[in-house]
C-alpha cells in the first residue's frame, strides 16, 4: 500500500467514525460556550486533537459519550486558561443570549394564545435565570433536561459520578425553581387608592 493511499484509508476511517456524531458534537459545543462560533471552533478544536489517535478511536466501544467528555474537557481547559488570563466570572464566559435560540425551537406549531404567551413570557425569563447558572451547573440542567442524556451518560461525560449527577441536579432544578418563581413574580402589588 502507497503512502498516499495509506493516508487516504486514515482518513477515510476517521471521517467513517466521527462523521455521524458532529451534530451531537455541535449541539454539545453550543450548549457549552452559547455561541455558534466558539461551538464551531470548540468542534474543529477537538476533531484536529483526535485526528492522529484513530487507533485510540476505533478501540473505544461506546464512542458518542466518549467524544463528548473529550469535547467538555476540552471546553473546561479553555474557560481555566480564560479565567487565569484575567480576573472572569466563569459564568461571565457565556453569553446569555447564546441561550435563546434553544428555547425557540420547543414552541409548538399548533399553540394556542395563552401557551404561546405563556411561552413569551417564561422563555425569556429562563434564559436570564439560567444564565446566572455557572457553567457546569448549567451544562447539566441543559444536557439532561433539553438534550434528554441519561443520568447515567451525563455521570460518563463529566467523568463524575452517578450519585453526584443526581444530587447536582436535584439543587440545580431547585435552584432554577427559585429563581424563576422570582423572576415571573409581578412587581409589588399597589394598592389602589380609595379602596
Amino acid at each position: 500500500m502507497s503512502l498516499l493511499s495509506f493516508k487516504q484509508s486514515k482518513s477515510r476511517r476517521f471521517e467513517q467514525l466521527v462523521q455521524p456524531h458532529l451534530d451531537v458534537l455541535y449541539r454539545f459545543a453550543f450548549r457549552l460556550s452559547g455561541q455558534q462560533q466558539d461551538a464551531e471552533d470548540l468542534v474543529q478544536d477537538v476533531v484536529v486533537k483526535l485526528y492522529p489517535r484513530l487507533d485510540e478511536l476505533e478501540a473505544v466501544e461506546q464512542l458518542r459519550p466518549w467524544l463528548n467528555r473529550v469535547l467538555y474537557r476540552h471546553f473546561i481547559d479553555q474557560v481555566r486558561r480564560k479565567s487565569r488570563q484575567g480576573d472572569v466570572v466563569l459564568s461571565d464566559l457565556v453569553e446569555a443570549d447564546g441561550q435563546a435560540d434553544w428555547l425557540d425551537s420547543l414552541e409548538s406549531d399548533n399553540a394556542g394564545p395563552d401557551l404561546m404567551l405563556e411561552h413569551a413570557r417564561l422563555g425569556p425569563a429562563l434564559d436570564r435565570v439560567l444564565a446566572t447558572l455557572p457553567p457546569d451547573q448549567r451544562t447539566l440542567v441543559l444536557l439532561h433536561d433539553v438534550d434528554g442524556w441519561r443520568q447515567e451518560e451525563i455521570a460518563d461525560i463529566l467523568d463524575i459520578p452517578l450519585g453526584t449527577v443526581k444530587s447536582r441536579l436535584h439543587r440545580c432544578r431547585a435552584a432554577l425553581r427559585k429563581k424563576i418563581h422570582r423572576e415571573l413574580e409581578p412587581t409589588r402589588h399597589l394598592e389602589r387608592v380609595g379602596e
